[in-house]
């Protein structure tokens, strides 16, 4: 059995989340507080953060590594394109988000000094991915893989974040809606994160 210590409104701890029930695999959400974490947290990951998956003698950490390692683990469905190329180019805009668009993200928790300028820079990066979506489904096409669950807690904390989109970003809000009506998506919110969208 897969432990997953999970923070109840931690973004990155989410895009887990949504892997294992997009997988409907056996496992165990630990829920952490995140203003007052276990010390077993900082033994297990020497960065002290979540989330953190042990699987038997395994124990990885950072949202990205975990979500790859569930995915070839358990291949079905496949969140990562079998293609080395599409493969390749999934993984460089995985890190493209977390330069451009999640690295903002503890400013805008801590509602920091500057937090507007922080805003208005996810909102413009935001808002020039919306014309993907005017052509196609999910991020890579038709299929729904792990670049819609690296963003989907992102766009679903838009209002929590205090972050309004244009006009022009109507694409991509139709694009969030439809991560937001699968079931994967709906049992992975925990009753933290419900709130956080009207």
């Amino acid at each position: 059995m897969m432990n997953l210590y999970s923070g109840t409104t931690d973004p990155f701890s989410h895009r887990c989340r949504i892997v294992l029930f997009e997988k409907g695999m056996d496992f165990e959400v630990i829920d952490v507080d995140l203003y007052n974490k276990p010390e077993d947290i900082a033994v297990i990951n020497p960065y002290n953060r979540v989330p953190v998956l042990v699987d038997r003698d395994l124990v990885l950490y950072e949202s990205n590594i975990i979500n790859e390692y569930i995915d070839e683990r358990f291949p079905h469905p496949q969140l990562m394109p079998p293609d080395p190329i599409m493969r390749a180019r999934a993984r460089q805009l995985l890190h493209t988000f977390e330069q451009e668009l999640f690295s903002h993200l503890e400013a805008l928790e801590a509602n920091q000094k500057g937090v507007d300028k922080n805003r208005a820079h996810v909102r413009d990066q935001l808002t020039q991915l919306a014309p993907i979506f005017t052509k196609q489904k999910f991020m890579l096409g038709e299929e729904f893989s792990m670049l819609d669950v690296a963003i989907a807690p992102l766009l679903w904390r838009l209002e929590h974040y205090g972050i309004e989109l244009p006009k022009a970003a109507a694409p991509l809000m139709k694009y969030a809606e439809r991560i937001f009506s699968r079931q994967g998506f709906i049992d992975a919110l925990t009753p933290s994160e419900k709130v956080m969208r009207r």
